[in-house]
């Protein structure tokens, strides 16, 4: 064996005894209304010894059964512990002991080019864990997937194909880098994993609070676009219009209106939906922020304090 093949192997057997298959079962509505349970499958990989296992949100949400299949063949029952959707990150409970636990990244020194090993369970296919590798494509990439907009991520030309979602990332050295999350469909070698550092870091608060605890304007908005700006003549061709207000809501008591068009928030530019979730990231629930509208022709200046955001983590019939 080469000297290539050798480093790939190490760090395989280092991180796949930690590497987990999981399967649910959803209640899905055909076309008559009619429910009717839906078999699917995901990867994921241990957190700590007891049982605590990290995969993505989409594996495991609206899920009726979960089931883990450890490396050595044992399967379990698994509960959801906390959900993540903005992130695509989730943490599910087995009963289990003394379970192996992969090393974990510590720094987020990472290099364009270096190698990238995907560990996980494609399709379902039975025979253990797949493993593919590549190298990382790209770093801080952002992606709008179809029920959020995620940024910071990794991308990789490694296979990550379906069911292999949840899995690790991992680099020549067997320590997790990443969480795959992410394909585009019928796109050539291109992969999307969370930073492990971030995800760690969801992970933690996670297990503690169940859920992620993000600052929140109490309205809806979308962009402003071509359409819009031709049908009512509005009077700028960026920013995100007010299309709801939360009633009794902090926006609500700060004077925000459907139809205001916001442009900027503490100084920076709003362009889009996007600038807005950017900004909105920056801040905590509490804080106090300033904006800046469009009612009409008139810019009108507004405060208001950020709320926490409405949890979409509920699993329910699909």
């Amino acid at each position: 064996m080469t000297s290539f093949d050798e480093m790939v192997i190490s760090a395989v057997e280092k991180v796949i005894p930690s590497v987990v298959n999981i399967s649910e079962v959803r209640l899905m509505k055909n076309a008559y209304l009619q429910v009717h349970p839906v078999p699917g499958v995901g990867s994921g990989f241990i957190l700590d010894e007891d049982g605590l296992i990290l995969t993505n949100a989409h594996v495991v949400l609206g899920s009726q059964e979960i089931k883990v299949a450890l490396e050595d063949g044992r399967v379990f029952p698994a509960q959801i512990r906390g959900l993540d959707t903005m992130k695509d990150l989730a943490v599910i409970k087995i009963n289990a002991r003394g379970l192996p636990v992969p090393r974990m990244a510590k720094d987020n020194n990472l290099k364009i080019g270096q190698m990238a090993i995907a560990i996980g369970s494609p399709l379902g296919l039975v025979g253990g864990p797949t493993v593919t590798a590549g190298v990382i494509s790209a770093l801080n990439r952002s992606i709008q997937t179809e029920v959020t907009f995620m940024e910071g991520l990794m991308q990789t030309d490694a296979a990550i194909n379906p069911g292999n979602s949840g899995g690790p990332l991992v680099n020549s050295s067997g320590e997790v880098i990443g969480i795959n999350s992410a394909i585009i469909p019928f796109a050539q070698g291109i992969g999307f994993a969370i930073p492990i550092e971030a995800a760690m870091e969801i992970a933690g608060e996670l297990i503690e609070y169940g859920e992620i605890i993000r600052p929140w304007i109490s309205m809806n908005a979308i962009d402003v676009n071509p359409k819009l700006v031709a049908y009512y003549n509005l009077p700028t061709t960026k920013g995100v219009v007010v299309t709801d207000v939360v009633r009794g809501s902090e926006a609500d008591r700060s004077g925000i209106e459907v139809a205001d068009i916001l442009i900027r928030m503490d100084g920076t530019e709003i362009n889009n939906v996007r600038d807005l979730i950017k900004v909105l990231n920056k801040h905590k629930v509490g804080d106090i922020v300033t904006m800046e509208f469009f009612r009409g022709q008139e810019i009108v200046k507004l405060k208001t304090m950020l709320e926490k955001a409405p949890s979409l983590q509920s699993p329910r019939i699909r």
